[in-house]
């Protein structure tokens, strides 16, 4: 169920920001409630080519306004996502987004600006921290916690008991076995098969992925 107690800035007009446009133009549409008159596009000021987009406004991180906007953060880098954020005024408010076929299980803490994706499965005893992304069916096993801006591509599968550290990134397909530990700022390649605790900053790919191909 999406808020509208204030409207809705989705920073961010990539293909995750007009996802995330897509769910909340599906609960509107409905309602009959217009879009335009409560969400609007944000994008950094040296960013923005257009005005509008998909019918949405698009306005300048320098013209947001904390007071009439809560904040869903739709960049799909997390370091980037991150960066973002800390340029946001210190008042800001964020929203999650959930898309309604995510099943989230009792027992799970949900930070702010959070956004679920289409399929995902969230089980019990879960922590998530803040502005994390989980892309299309990502499962997350029991009494697993997820550092600040942990970020799924499609299809990602975290067993139970692990603990992913801050802007982590895992690529479409890739998973982890149960009880494993990641440090901060690791990026799994696509496909990629974490057996062992990863705690060196970098880019990891293969089957298993313990082979380090850039460090951070």
């Amino acid at each position: 169920m999406i808020s509208l107690e204030k409207k809705i800035c989705i920073a961010g007009a990539g293909g995750l920001g007009r996802e995330v446009l897509s769910y909340i133009l599906d609960e509107l549409d409905p309602k009959g409630i217009k879009a335009e008159d409560h969400v609007c596009f944000m994008q950094s000021d040296d960013h923005i080519r257009e005005t509008q987009i998909m019918g949405i406004n698009v306005i300048p991180l320098s013209k947001f306004n904390p007071s009439t906007h809560n904040v869903v953060v739709a960049i799909g880098n997390p370091q980037v996502r991150k960066k973002f954020v800390e340029n946001l005024p210190a008042d800001t408010k964020y929203t999650s987004i959930i898309h309604p076929s995510a099943i989230i299980y009792r027992w799970v803490d949900i930070d702010e600006g959070c956004i679920i994706m289409a399929g995902s499965i969230i089980s019990s005893n879960i922590k998530m921290g803040k502005h994390i992304h989980l892309n299309a069916t990502t499962t997350i096993g029991h009494d697993c916690t997820l550092g600040d801006y942990f970020t799924t591509a499609p299809a990602v599968n975290i067993s139970g008991n692990c603990l992913i550290g801050e802007c982590v990134y895992f690529g479409t397909n890739a998973a982890v076995k149960q009880g494993i530990t990641i440090c901060n700022n690791v990026t799994i390649g696509m496909g990629g098969i974490v057996v062992k605790n990863i705690t060196e900053e970098g880019v990891y790919t293969g089957v298993p992925a313990a082979k380090l191909i850039k460090k951070k």
